[in-house]
């Protein structure tokens, strides 16, 4: 029984795949740059990319069971259609994949109605998959340590409120949906998860915890998603930057704000609480 894990170098592809190693599954990693993966010993790393079909045919010969992460790119939706086609054709039924919170919801967002496309093709082709929908990564918040220790403001739009998630979570959790679907002599029915943080976080509510955690004020200056914007057409396509931007701004009027028990369910699927938002800062500060 193997379980493939596509994304396997990125912030949550790598967590996933160290927590199935503690679990002693049989992880097979896909990636472009075997050389560079610097992955746990015993995992099996294959060269290959989800737009290049014959390195997929490969990777996904003898799989059991697939975790489908898709990085935010311009051809996202392509690309999963593909490995969901190859992953079917290698006999595959068993899918974890990684969606968004409120991907339903936010449908002029590009990634995120993607994703939602995603969804939709995973039922329709007959996998029995459970769909994680994460909400945002407070380990995003990593990129802008230097922004609020030096300049004082906490620069993210995140308006009515964001539940938060650290990424360390979100990979325990898929390993072990991942681990229990792939050991199921059954078949197990479809499943929607939230993933969400302890605590829903509007940007008053952030600064004033970096405030507590750096011992100093530091400031909300108010929702700005032009700024965001300009912000992050310096580092990114303008594509994604406005896409990002879109997203700000369903934030302001919608948030990401879990369901009644979402954090209750994850606490015991986990066997432990959430991370917090305010760990994950104390934890960034204190490296620093």
């Amino acid at each position: 029984m193997t379980i493939l894990v596509t994304g396997a170098t990125g912030n949550v592809g790598r967590q996933v795949v160290e927590q199935l190693v503690k679990r002693g599954a049989d992880v097979r990693a896909l990636v472009r740059d075997p050389a560079k993966a610097n992955l746990p010993p015993g995992v099996n790393v294959v060269q290959g990319d989800l737009l290049d079909v014959d390195s997929l045919r490969s990777a996904f010969s003898g799989v059991s069971t697939l975790f489908l992460l898709n990085a935010v790119v311009a051809d996202e939706f392509t690309q999963a259609l593909i490995a969901l086609n190859i992953a079917r054709e290698a006999g595959v039924e068993r899918l974890v994949y990684l969606s968004v919170i409120h991907s339903d919801l936010y449908v002029n967002v590009p990634h995120f109605a993607g994703k939602f496309g995603v969804e939709r093709m995973i039922e329709q082709m007959g996998f029995n998959a459970t769909i994680l929908r994460p909400a945002y990564f407070m380990n995003n918040d990593l990129t802008i340590k230097d922004v609020v220790s030096g300049y004082g403001v906490y620069p993210m739009p995140i308006g009515k409120g964001l539940a938060m998630i650290d990424a360390r979570d979100i990979g325990e959790i898929a390993a072990i949906e991942l681990v229990r679907r792939d050991k199921s002599g059954a078949s197990l029915p479809p499943d929607r998860i939230n993933l969400v943080g302890p605590d829903t976080l509007t940007g008053a509510k952030a600064a004033a915890i970096w405030s507590e955690v750096l011992g100093r004020t530091i400031a909300y200056p108010g929702d700005d998603p032009a700024g965001f914007e300009k912000n992050l057409r310096q580092f990114m396509p303008s594509w994604m930057a406005f896409d990002m931007r879109l997203m700000s701004e369903r934030f302001l009027t919608d948030g990401m704000i879990p369901n009644a028990g979402d954090v209750e369910r994850l606490n015991t699927l986990l066997g432990r609480p959430l991370r917090s938002y305010r760990d994950f800062v104390s934890e960034i500060t204190a490296s620093a």
